[in-house]
């Protein structure tokens, strides 16, 4: 309870000044007198205690029993209608002749103060293909290149957008490079490969060797998910799924969500892989993502799959698991 620092009482002050005067007998002005408070103050609490028991001391709202003149409910309906039209809070006062305040508390109530309001966010939609390999998501991580530890973890970025930024000799920055990313819809079982660039042909090749890696895991790939980037709509890519018997889907423009499965993967990858330690060069980083991955896929607990591990969704034999498990 937020008590102003004036306050002549508390509930614990109104307790026993109703003490005094019910069981110790003293006069209501004495009373006052001793606690700083008026004689009405002391009428006041213990005709509430009177009337209501201890439960009478404790803080009321402020706010009256029954307004004098509340709003009719047919002029908070046009209120509300007028809001859906889109109209601005000042607008709707003068046309249905009320104040701003007023519209502003009827807006409230109805959960339309915002004009975003108007407009919610689209449902989350979750879904999961029924088995491994009906659907795999495919999508690309630009990350740069460096020949020593970057600013993420030293904090320093002096001299890095500078011709000038070298130090000993060595360059901070050494271009880029593009992870391209693999997640299978129904078990989570994730693959991964580093490329030069985001082009066609490395596209192209990271989706054979997703396919082979499925495969290998005797996973049958059906269909692949990718967004609308320039390497995914070409001819090339398009020429592969067909050879390889692949229904390709693409998302809908700006809509992230819809491949929402590659999205986190990414963001667990940068996370617990691309910047979970200092590495010395990007080069040790790419020597690390395979070995990340075994343990992504093999080990580590999906939240997703009840603190599963994505290979546990394959059912594998114990044979099968000597035989794939390195």
């Amino acid at each position: 309870m937020d008590i102003h620092k004036n306050a002549g009482l508390t509930p614990r002050g109104r307790a026993e000044l109703v003490r005094r005067v019910q069981e110790l007998g003293h006069s209501r002005k004495a009373v006052a007198a001793d606690l700083g408070v008026s004689p009405n103050t002391v009428r006041k609490w213990v005709a509430r205690f009177q009337a209501e028991g201890p439960g009478g001391l404790e803080d009321r709202s402020s706010r009256p029993h029954r307004l004098r003149q509340p709003t009719p409910e047919a002029v908070c309906q046009r209120i509300v209608e007028l809001r859906r039209r889109r109209c601005p809070g000042k607008q709707i006062a003068q046309e249905v002749r009320v104040s701003p305040a007023t519209v502003s508390r009827v807006l409230r109530r109805a959960g339309l103060s915002r004009m975003k309001d108007l407009d919610p966010p689209e449902p989350v939609r979750r879904y999961e293909r029924e088995r491994p390999g009906e659907l795999i998501h495919i999508d690309i991580k630009k990350l740069g290149r460096f020949q020593r530890t970057g600013h993420r973890i030293t904090g320093d970025r002096t001299g890095q957008s500078s011709a000038r930024g070298r130090r000993d000799g060595k360059p901070w920055g050494a271009g880029w490079e593009f992870v391209h990313v693999c997640v299978d819809d129904a078990s989570r079982i994730a693959f991964s490969r580093i490329f030069p660039d985001e082009k066609k042909a490395s596209a192209v090749a990271f989706l054979k060797a997703a396919v082979t890696y499925y495969e290998s895991l005797g996973i049958k790939v059906e269909r692949v998910m990718t967004d609308n980037g320039p390497c995914y709509i070409s001819g090339a890519f398009a020429k592969a799924c067909r050879q390889l018997g692949l229904r390709h889907i693409r998302t809908r423009p700006y809509t992230p969500r819809t491949n929402g499965k590659a999205e986190r993967f990414i963001q667990t990858a940068l996370r617990e892989w691309a910047y979970a330690r200092a590495y010395d060069t990007s080069d040790l980083r790419a020597e690390e993502l395979p070995r990340w991955l075994h343990r992504y896929n093999w080990h580590r607990p999906h939240g997703s799959l009840k603190d599963k591990t994505p290979i546990s969704r394959l059912g594998l034999a114990g044979n099968n698991l000597l035989r794939l498990h390195s």
